[in-house]
């Protein structure tokens, strides 16, 4: 069973069995495939069953019932060698390798074709430096693991699975331990070696904005047990996102694909301006609690219901002025104007006005001005 997959399932049931006792059922009825060339992420509340899903596919705990099709045959049917020549697995537990070098390191993917002796031939040599090379990780082949940064370590870890030639490699977790910028390298990695290597790549992870930018589809499931497929901007659109990350005094914004807590407002500001700086402006009102009415220079208006905005009339007004060194922020409200020069002062102004709010917000526009 393929069509067209490289990896598939039928009424797929995941859990764990105890002895002498009912199974923990996580998930049940499950269907879905993987394709070649596509990054599919899997996102879900915690213990919505993530791990336990990753590790069934890997064959690395036994599924309740259902069936599992791995390049067209039965995963249960398959030999380790032959699973291992088709699948690899890059799990989040840290791993100590003890003092390996990158390249002995990558070198153990190679493990399904050497045999028993575990000697590398040519071709291994060479597999093993074309997966350095595709995670941009040369210069760490002689470096010994201990010594590698945890971004590093990652990527010798993720050629590692490479060096297997797997038709499927899945990923648990595997920007968790990494740094903003080491998570965006990471997942922009995985999406290349995905297209360029025909592979069919799952990875499971809580960076939700990551895998809204970058996965071809999604794999969401639920705290109930339920799995839903589509692409990113479908699942969005169709509800399926907000329904399984909602919770209580958590909502998620369609309009910016971002998650904020129900809290009440301070009120209602009609903000004037375009742009980028007009949208940070706004990102800043709402963080402390302002409803935000966008009325941009070109005469559209757009309302942002941060924190369960109230319809009453707008408290005031702020627009956004340009100057060659920096932009001025001119609040308006009740009948008073006062200028801003960054909106540390501004907001401070806002969040403290009537308590301090003023001489604070003038002290940060003077210091921001001399800097």
């Amino acid at each position: 069973m393929s069509n067209g997959s490289v990896l598939n399932t039928s009424a797929l049931s995941i859990g764990y069995r105890r002895p002498r006792k009912p199974p923990v059922v996580i998930a049940s009825d499950l269907n879905f495939s993987l394709r070649p060339g596509e990054l599919v992420c899997l996102l879900g509340p915690n213990g919505a069953g993530k791990s336990t899903l990753m590790r069934t596919l890997a064959r690395l705990q036994p599924s309740l019932s259902g069936q599992i099709w791995l390049d067209g045959r039965p995963l249960a049917d398959l030999r380790p060698g032959q699973l291992a020549r088709r699948l690899s697995i890059v799990l989040t537990e840290r791993v100590d390798v003890g003092a390996m070098t990158g390249f002995g390191l990558v070198s153990l993917g190679r493990h399904p074709y050497t045999g028993w002796t575990g000697s590398l031939n040519e071709q291994d040599q060479r597999i093993v430096q074309w997966a350095l090379q595709a995670v941009s990780a040369q210069d760490l082949a002689n470096r010994l693991t201990v010594e590698m940064s945890d971004g590093e370590r990652q990527k010798v870890f993720i050629a590692r699975a490479l060096a297997q030639q797997p038709s499927v490699m899945l990923l648990d977790e595997p920007t968790a331990f990494l740094d903003l910028p080491r998570r965006v390298e990471v997942m922009e990695l995985l999406r290349q070696l995905a297209i360029e290597n025909n592979q069919a790549i799952l990875l499971s992870t809580h960076d939700l904005d990551l895998a809204l930018r970058n996965a071809d589809r999604l794999w969401l499931i639920s705290s109930d047990g339920d799995l839903f497929d589509g692409a990113p901007e479908d699942l969005i659109l169709n509800g399926a996102f907000e329904r399984v990350f909602s919770a209580e005094g958590v909502s998620f914004d369609r309009e910016r694909g971002s998650f904020h807590t129900r809290k009440d407002n301070c009120g209602r500001l009609l903000l004037h301006g375009d742009g980028v700086t007009a949208f940070w402006t706004r990102r800043a009102l709402e963080r402390i609690g302002y409803a935000v009415e966008n009325d941009n220079e070109n005469g559209n208006s757009s309302f942002y219901p941060a924190r369960a905005a109230s319809q009453a009339a707008a408290l005031g007004s702020i627009t956004v002025k340009l100057r060659e060194n920096g932009a001025i922020y001119i609040l308006d409200m009740a009948g008073r104007k006062d200028s801003f020069s960054s909106l540390n002062a501004l907001t401070t102004y806002l969040r403290r006005a009537g308590a301090g709010g003023n001489a604070d917000a003038k002290a940060d526009q003077n210091l921001h001005t001399r800097r």
